[in-house]
């Protein structure tokens, strides 16, 4: 898996969902699909077949975060959909990673990619401290997460683009970075706070880029994604 756009299709139905993805059709390119929260839990499981079986690949954004066992029982749920790309949250401690990881992995061997969310691109310094009562600098505390990701085995992280360079160079390049807070230059912020653009979060090493309301709310997503591509990827 290379670099890549991920398109968040953070839409409330799948009836929405399979409408937005058919205007792709004529792009001659399948967009990588996150299917989040909302969407999984509208729709379930059925989604995420359908979305395969498309010929989509599949970030499935549910940020797992639990006790130990009951995320590893959940993983062994998930891997049975077939999707590239899961994650959780980092903050739930290594033992819980490593769970997850047991039950990710299928009889065979075979399983997703796993990655922790380590900030939320919507947490600044002073949501940290304040609301967390976490007082290390926002750098060095996803830093930390993302080492300690790596120490239980996962393949990468969820981080601000802002990070990702810092990221490799703690945990190397082969180190997945997945980036959200990604928004094009003259576009709106919205509720993220450290953001990049695409061509900017290419530069900083991010290897995807998370990218949802620049293109699914544009009036044309489909030249929207093609400029995602043109900025990070090409």
């Amino acid at each position: 898996m290379g670099k890549d756009v991920i398109v968040a299709c953070d839409f409330a139905s799948a009836q929405q969902t399979l409408a937005f993805l058919d205007r792709f059709d004529s792009c001659g390119r399948k967009p990588f699909v996150k299917i989040g929260m909302e969407l999984f839990y509208a729709e379930g499981p059925a989604i995420v077949r359908e979305i395969k079986a498309r010929g989509h690949k599949i970030f499935l954004d549910l940020k797992l975060h639990d006790i130990p066992n009951t995320v590893k029982k959940a993983m062994a749920v998930l891997s049975r959909l077939d999707v590239d790309l899961c994650n959780l949250h980092a903050a739930g401690t290594r033992e819980m990673m490593t769970a997850a990881l047991e039950g990710l992995t299928r009889p065979d061997g075979t399983r997703p990619l796993l990655i922790a969310v380590t900030q939320l691109t919507s947490t600044d310094q002073t949501a940290l401290e304040r609301d967390l009562l976490i007082h290390a600098p926002i750098d060095e505390v996803v830093l930390h997460y993302a080492q300690t990701a790596r120490d239980a085995g996962l393949d990468g992280v969820v981080c601000s683009p802002l990070e990702s360079e810092k990221v490799h160079a703690r945990c190397g390049a082969q180190f997945l970075t997945v980036t959200p807070g990604v928004r094009f230059a003259d576009g709106d912020k919205g509720d993220q706070k450290r953001v990049m653009t695409p061509a900017q979060a290419k530069i900083a090493g991010s290897d995807y880029i998370v990218v949802g309301r620049p293109i699914t709310a544009a009036a044309d997503p489909v030249a929207a994604y093609e400029r995602c591509i043109t900025e990070f990827v090409d």
